[in-house]
């Protein structure tokens, strides 16, 4: 889920702030790394349809942390429960109880803009002439500027600055006698990565873009005839569903009195499945686009310890993300694997530095490196990516400082040159180390012995080489749907205000 603002530069100080407006933080420090994306969560057809979500939710914190909120049915009424933060600070058990009825849509967020606001929070929950409707959305509009202002010069009047109140608009505006139609009409002006929930007074909507960006997953629980969706299916596990299908691309599945049905209202486009939710997103006990992604992660480090062996007497991975990997390099490699770092798993999103600076502060009350592990050794330590390199390089600095004779820094992603515009919080290309930068002049900025990435044919080793119906966009530069300048300068103004 993308927020949608203009860039001062290009659009004028009046448009900028009308969407950036005044007072609004920007968070600290600069970040080193790919953020989650934001998670979604529906259940149609079970009496604790909240709770479900609630549960759900908690199963996808992992895609966004910034905000929660759940939209409950009666039948009659649309009921709503939004809040900063995570699951747990958002809803208890008083406030569930009051989200009754059978079916309910929930949204964990992570803003691509770091704009943590009450009012960007999801689902979003309007009154029409056609009644009630919550919608929460995964994913980023490529044309949202577009249309927004040629929706303002129409005369509407936006409440927040994401990009999916634009598809509220839309929706208004579409004609239609069903909701199911509006929908369609909407989405057929815009351009982008979504995966979006809708819920009225009496049916729940399932939609997935025509590329399937994004993933959506159908289950169901049967002894209560329950339907369920979700962003991945460690969300299904949690609460006892039973994994049906993929939502397909281009797919509308309608949950209603009268039963499931699927439409196909768009035309066909190619699938670009985002293949970083194998490298780092997802959860690696979930099955997105047909595969277990831990499974996935073993064998890219698989594939980067045959493309790029090196002789050492230890294989270490940067938790979390980088464990699947580094076994698989372990394995393929016959070296002993161990957790030469620990991380800190209670670690908020902020923290309060002491007055006097320590070194490597941030890394270390995240990561803390294990002398008796490392000493003497010749250490593979294994990684999903490296975006702006800062924190490698504090890594490896804290690996040395903790007795590792050697440092070889192994990836498991080939190198990132470009920044994602389909719903994931990235640097902009200026702030990505790997554009204008040798592998060999990263090296020498991360101070290891060596350095590798998997190439972008081992990124597709797991799958044959078939690299067809996936967006590598962000190592490869090949964007599968044309970005505007607009959009582009969007990113860059939003990251030199988060970042300042």
């Amino acid at each position: 889920m993308a927020e949608n603002h203009f860039d001062r530069r290009r659009c004028g100080e009046a448009a900028a702030r009308r969407c950036l407006p005044a007072g609004e933080p920007a968070r600290g420090a600069a970040q080193d790394g790919f953020r989650e994306e934001c998670a979604l969560m529906g259940v149609y057809g079970h009496p604790e349809a909240a709770n479900l979500v609630y549960l759900g939710l908690y199963a996808l914190q992992h895609r966004g942390q910034e905000g929660s909120g759940i939209v409950a049915s009666d039948g009659t009424l649309l009921l709503s429960h939004r809040g900063l933060g995570l699951v747990a600070d958002v809803f208890d058990q008083e406030v569930l109880s009051r989200l009754t009825g059978s079916m309910a849509i929930g949204h964990n967020r992570y803003a691509t803009s770091g704009r943590t606001l009450l009012k960007n929070t999801q689902p979003f929950v309007v009154e029409f002439a056609h009644g009630g409707l919550a919608v929460a959305h995964n994913g980023n509009l490529v044309n949202a500027i577009e249309l927004r202002e040629q929706l303002e010069a129409r005369g509407s009047i936006f409440q927040s600055s994401v990009d999916t109140e634009v598809i509220v608009h839309l929706i208004a505006g579409a004609a239609g006698e069903m909701l199911v139609d509006r929908v369609v009409a909407a989405l057929a002006a815009v351009r982008g990565a979504y995966s979006l929930l809708f819920l009225s007074q009496n049916e729940l909507i399932a939609v997935r873009d025509p590329n399937g960006f994004r993933p959506l997953v159908m289950g169901r629980i049967k002894d209560k005839d329950a339907v369920i969706f979700a962003s991945e299916t460690c969300a299904l596990d949690l609460i006892g569903a039973e994994y049906v299908r993929e939502v397909e691309p281009g797919e509308v599945v309608v949950a209603s009195a009268a039963g499931v049905r699927s439409l196909f209202p768009f035309p066909p486009a190619e699938r670009r499945r985002c293949v970083f939710e194998y490298v780092y997103f997802a959860r690696p006990d979930s099955t997105v686009f047909g595969r277990n992604v831990y499974q996935v992660r073993k064998a890219l480090g698989r594939q980067l310890a045959r493309e790029a062996p090196v002789p050492a007497d230890l294989v270490v991975p940067v938790p979390d993300s980088g464990v699947p990997a580094a076994l698989g390099y372990a394995e393929e490699s016959a070296l002993p694997f161990d957790f030469g770092l620990i991380r800190n798993h209670y670690v908020g999103r902020t923290f309060i530095e002491p007055q006097d600076a320590i070194r490597h502060f941030g890394v270390k009350v995240k990561l803390n490196a294990q002398r008796g592990v490392l000493e003497g050794k010749r250490v593979v330590v294994v990684d999903d990516s490296i975006v702006r390199g800062t924190t490698s390089r504090k890594i490896v600095t804290m690996l040395r400082a903790a007795g590792a004779r050697e440092v070889h820094m192994r990836i498991s992603s080939p190198p990132t040159i470009g920044p994602c515009y389909y719903g994931v919080d990235t640097p902009t290309r200026s702030e990505l180390i790997a554009t204008g930068h040798s592998v060999e002049a990263i090296r020498e900025f991360i101070t290891a012995d060596s350095l590798a990435f998997l190439s972008e044919a081992g990124l597709y080793a797991f799958i044959n080489g078939d690299r067809d119906g996936f967006c590598d966009a962000c190592f490869t530069g090949r964007y599968p749907i044309p970005v505007s300048d607009d959009a582009k300068a969007r990113q860059l103004v939003l990251f030199e205000v988060r970042n300042p």
